[in-house]
């Protein structure tokens, strides 16, 4: 198992956010965490990447304890956050940012260079040059996925990585996903595109209101409008 979520409780100060969340992510595979605006989705992820330390509850990544460990060891053991607010540097160059996040994996090697993410995203290397700042919404978040692949992670948390972008954009992110996951990158896909989402995941959790609220196949899932309607309806 690439990653397991035991159990956690997280707070914002006095306020319980996170209600016993639990779920799994297996070697090279790719779940989604799917729910409403303010369900509990970025928070999870907060937590498994060590911005937010659980009150209760256990997390291991390939079988090591990681609860309670700084952000920074978390991205040197293997895991990549994709943050919903990009966090590019405009000021500097599409190579600048790739460069920024570049280091060794976890087994000390390099799956990802320049090159071949230049393959993966084509666009980024037509605006190698080009600064952050100019680049359009969709290409920002192809450079954030792509800057967090420089850190040759084995495990991706993407957080919302289609909002606000055009479909024949989504589109597009949504092939580089599934190559991600043909290269063996494990990802945890939190979206509320739930279309998006069931499309490239195996397995789905629904989260609702700080606790998990359903867990099946997304096959499953896509034909039980009960459930999809229940929790996803907006």
């Amino acid at each position: 198992m690439a990653l397991e979520v035991i159990g956690i409780h997280s707070y914002y100060g006095l306020s319980h956010i996170l209600f016993d969340v639990s779920l799994g992510v297996g070697e090279a595979e790719a779940v989604a965490l799917l729910g409403r605006n303010g369900a509990g989705k970025t928070t999870t992820l907060r937590t498994i990447m060590g911005f937010l330390a659980p009150r209760e509850g256990t997390i291991r990544f390939r079988g090591k304890e990681i609860t309670g460990r700084d952000p920074y060891e978390i991205a040197r053991m293997g895991i990549g956050h994709v943050p919903e607010d990009r966090r590019i540097f405009p000021n500097l160059t599409v190579r600048e940012n790739l460069d920024v996040g570049s280091k060794v994996g976890a087994n000390g090697k390099r799956r990802w260079t320049i090159e071949r993410l230049y393959a993966l995203f084509p666009q980024l290397g037509e605006l190698e040059q080009r600064k952050g700042g100019y680049l359009s919404g969709g290409e920002q978040q192809m450079l954030t996925i792509a800057r967090s692949l420089m850190g040759n992670p084995d495990l991706l948390l993407l957080d919302e990585p289609s909002e606000g972008l055009a479909p024949v954009v989504v589109e597009a992110l949504a092939r580089q996903i599934r190559e991600l996951k043909q290269e063996g990158v494990s990802i945890l896909l939190c979206e509320q595109n739930s279309a998006f989402a069931l499309e490239l995941c195996e397995h789905t959790y629904i989260i609702e209101k700080g606790a998990i609220a359903y867990h099946g196949a997304s096959a499953d899932l896509r034909q039980n409008a009960e459930v999809m309607r229940a929790y996803l309806a907006l």
